[in-house]
C-alpha cells in the first residue's frame, strides 16, 4: 500500500514511542523481543513486560563497568531482572545520578549465553531517541501476533541496524540572507534529514570560491554556551570566534550541527554536569551514564559541505577527530587553523580533559 510507511518512517516512529514509554518490537528471521526504555518506564509496563518471562535489563560496557557488573558481550551487559526488582531498583541502575549516595548496587548477575544482537540494537534505538541507555529487553515467542494484538511498531532488526549506522541523507530545505554582526553578507542554509532527526545549519559568509580552499568550522549546538553564556565550556566564545574571524576574511562556512552534549542531547548532557558536580571529569561522566566519550556524527558535516560544493577546507578546529573524519568522508583538509578562546576559571578542567584524554591540541 502507498500509504504504508517505509522503514525510515517506521524508525522515526518508534523513537517516539520510546520517548513516549511505549515499547517496541524487533522481530528477526531467528528471534523476537520487547524492548522498552527504561527512562520512560512506568510501573504498569514493568508489571506487563514482567509477565512475558525472563526479562533482560540491558546496559552498555561503559555502564556495567561503573556497576563492577560483568559484560561478557563486550560492549553490552544482559542484567538478569531479580524478581524483587521494582521501578525504582531498574532506574537506579541505569541512572547513576544516586551512585554516589547508595553505591552498593549487586551483585548484578549478566547474561552469558545467546547472541546478544537485538539487546545491542535495543540500546541504539535508545542512543538515538537521546534517552539513557538502558532497556528492558523480554523474549517473544508470536511476534507478529503480539505486534498486531498490542498495535506496536515493529521494526526488522538487519535492516534497523544497517539504517541506523548508515549516514543521514541531508537535504537542503531553503536558504536565505541573514545579516550577521559579525558579517553582513551572510547565508544561511537549513539542511533536513530524511529520518526525521533534528535539522542542521550551514551558516555561509560571503561568497567564497568552491575551487579555492574554504575558512569552515564544524560546531555541535552547545544550549548552555552558545545562547546563555555558560562559563563549563568555551563553546560560545568559539562560536563567536570563528564567525569574527570568518568575517573579517570576507568569507567562510560555519555548519551548526544539532548534536549537543557530545551527541547525547541536552538532558543527558545535564545528567553529565549532574555527576561533573559530583567530582567526574566530563569523559568520566559520559562513561557513567553509559556513553562514550563522544557520540556526535561527523559525517554530517561532510555531507553539507559536499553538498555546497566545498572539497577542500582551512578547518578552524581543535579536534583531531574532525580532521579525520573530513578526510575520510572526501573532503580534504589543507590547513588546521587553530581555535583558541574562552579558557575561564569555571571550565580549566574541562579543556584540560579535552587536551589529555580526547586529544585535542590547544
Amino acid at each position: 500500500m502507498a500509504f504504508a510507511p517505509d522503514l525510515t518512517e517506521t524508525l522515526a516512529r518508534a523513537r517516539a514511542d520510546l520517548r513516549m514509554g511505549v515499547p517496541v518490537v524487533l522481530a528477526g528471521a531467528e528471534a523476537a523481543v520487547l524492548v522498552m526504555a527504561v527512562e520512560t518506564l512506568g510501573p504498569a509496563r514493568l508489571t506487563a513486560i514482567r509477565a512475558l518471562g525472563e526479562v533482560d535489563l540491558v546496559l552498555t560496557g561503559r555502564r556495567a563497568e561503573t556497576l563492577k557488573a560483568r559484560a561478557y558481550d563486550g560492549d553490552v551487559a544482559r542484567v538478569m531482572l531479580p524478581e524483587t526488582a521494582d521501578l525504582a531498583w531498574v532506574r537506579g541502575i541505569a541512572d547513576p545520578a544516586d551512585d554516589l549516595a547508595h553505591p552498593m548496587k549487586g551483585p548484578l548477575r549478566t547474561r552469558r549465553e545467546g547472541d546478544a544482537a537485538l539487546h545491542r540494537l535495543a540500546l541504539t534505538l535508545c542512543k538515538s531517541a537521546r534517552l539513557l541507555p538502558a532497556a528492558l529487553v523480554a523474549g517473544l515467542p508470536d511476534p507478529q501476533g503480539f505486534a498486531a494484538a498490542s498495535g506496536l511498531i515493529t521494526l526488522d532488526p538487519a535492516a534497523a541496524a544497517d539504517l541506523l549506522s548508515a549516514e543521514p541523507h541531508l537535504q537542503r530545505v531553503v536558504s536565505a540572507q541573514v545579516p550577521l554582526r559579525a558579517a553582513e553578507r551572510a547565508r544561511l542554509h537549513v539542511f533536513r534529514p530524511g529520518d526525521g532527526s533534528e535539522e542542521h545549519y550551514a551558516i555561509e559568509i560571503g561568497r567564497p570560491d568552491r575551487a579555492a580552499p574554504v575558512l569552515a568550522r564544524l560546531h555541535s549546538a552547545c544550549f548552555t554556551g552558545d545562547l546563555l553564556g555558560s562559563l563549563k565550556c568555551d563553546c560560545g566564545p568559539q562560536l563567536n570566534a570563528a564567525l569574527a574571524q570568518m568575517g573579517q576574511e570576507g568569507q567562510g562556512v560555519l555548519l551548526y550541527l544539532n548534536q549537543e552534549g557530545r551527541g547525547i542531547g541536552l538532558a543527558n548532557k545535564m545528567r553529565a554536569y549532574a555527576l561533573q558536580d559530583q567530582g567526574f571529569d566530563t569523559v568520566e561522566a559520559n562513561h557513567r551514564l553509559g556513553f562514550e566519550d563522544d557520540e556526535r556524527d561527523f559525517r554530517l558535516g561532510a555531507q553539507i559541505l559536499r553538498e555546497m560544493g566545498f572539497g577542500t577546507v582551512r578547518l578552524l578546529t581543535n579536534n583531531p577527530a574532525k580532521i579525520a573524519m573530513m578526510e575520510k568522508c572526501g573532503v580534504r583538509v589543507g590547513e588546521r587553523v587553530p581555535l583558541k578562546v574562552g579558557e575561564t576559571p569555571q571550565n580549566a578542567r574541562y579543556l584540560a580533559v579535552k587536551a589529555e584524554k580526547s586529544g585535542h591540541l590547544f
